[in-house]
């Protein structure tokens, strides 16, 4: 079974680094963490070098086996990066990361992480062979009950002290999005400083502007109003949001809506964290196109995550524009 973040930074906080480490899910703010905390522990414990390999349809799994088997020219132990946002290494993949976890290298680590993934994936030969290695962490998203704590638990970390009601403040201006959660903490640790902090102080010092602009920019697409949607989307990037925030908003919708599309029941909107007033919209999007549609969408999705990582493209605005165009277009009758 999967490590909780809790278990598996408790895990990360022995004498060494786990040889293999699966970092995967549905909360990107956890997931990089997570995969932070990996970095920062092999690190430590000698591992300078670093090489990142990148799945996608054309990666050769031989890759995998060079990388883990290559001599570093300085003799430094290696930390190697298996990106695989997908989460589905086909079957050559699959037998590639198991035979690679029968035996790891002493000299690397290796840091494979994914975005979410199915329950047959998270049972499958290669993540448990992963977990038998080393340590599978499986990122959920935060229930919207355990959202003040967490924010109280930020807070406190961060040298501030919140008073009643500060905490579940800020957690309902961030409406389950960690990432906004967490910048709302940054924002009071600057704005005051530490100490003690009221509910007043934070309407004070967090607007609404980051929720309620994030919404309207997915509200906007799904109505089909592009000219809209985009001038939202200017208006984020002016502001300094950065695209990972909007990344997730929108690949919120499109998740939702590709599950829905495929059969998926109402649950799918409390697990995507898709809201009461923003239902509707999702699930009349998810009714005008098949699943096939969809799950292209969510590949597009995948396209800004690579930009927003200085991968090709690399432009992660342009294709954030596509994204909210290919948005629009579900409403307006467009391909």
């Amino acid at each position: 079974m999967p490590l909780n973040a809790e278990e598996f930074h408790r895990r990360l906080t022995g004498a060494a680094p786990p040889p293999v480490c699966l970092v995967a899910g549905e909360e990107p703010l956890l997931q990089r963490e997570a995969a932070d905390a990996v970095r920062a522990v092999a690190r430590d414990a000698g591992h300078t070098e670093r090489e990142v390999l990148d799945v996608d349809p054309a990666f050769e799994w031989g890759h995998l086996v060079a990388a883990a088997a290559s001599m570093s020219l300085f003799g430094d132990r290696k930390l190697l990066e298996l990106r695989m946002p997908g989460g589905r290494p086909g079957r050559e993949g699959s037998a590639a990361i198991v035979e690679y976890c029968q035996a790891p290298p002493d000299d690397t680590v290796l840091l494979i992480t994914c975005n979410r993934l199915e329950r047959g994936a998270r049972q499958s030969a290669w993540a448990r062979a992963v977990e038998e290695a080393g340590a599978f962490l499986y990122c959920w998203p935060l229930p919207a009950s355990r959202m003040p704590s967490w924010v109280a638990e930020r807070m406190r970390e961060a040298g501030l002290e919140p008073e009643t009601g500060a905490a579940e403040l800020v957690a309902e201006r961030a409406e389950g999005n960690l990432l906004a959660a967490s910048q709302a903490v940054e924002k009071l640790r600057l704005a005051l400083g530490a100490g003690a902090v009221s509910a007043a102080a934070v309407a004070d010092a967090v607007t609404d502007s980051t929720r309620f602009s994030l919404d309207d920019l997915g509200d906007a697409a799904l109505e089909g109003d592009l000219p809209r949607a985009l001038r939202v989307l200017a208006g984020l990037r002016e502001e300094g949001t950065q695209p990972p925030l909007v990344l997730w908003a929108l690949a919120r919708d499109v998740r939702a809506a590709a599950r829905l599309a495929a059969g998926g029941g109402e649950r799918v909107l409390y697990e995507e964290q898709v809201w009461k007033h923003r239902a509707r919209r999702v699930q009349a999007a998810a009714r005008r196109r098949p699943a096939p549609f969809w799950q292209r969408l969510l590949q597009r999705c995948h396209r800004v995550d690579r930009a927003v990582k200085g991968l090709p493209p690399g432009r992660p605005w342009e294709e954030l524009r596509a994204v909210v165009g290919a948005l629009a277009r579900v409403n307006r009758g467009g391909s």
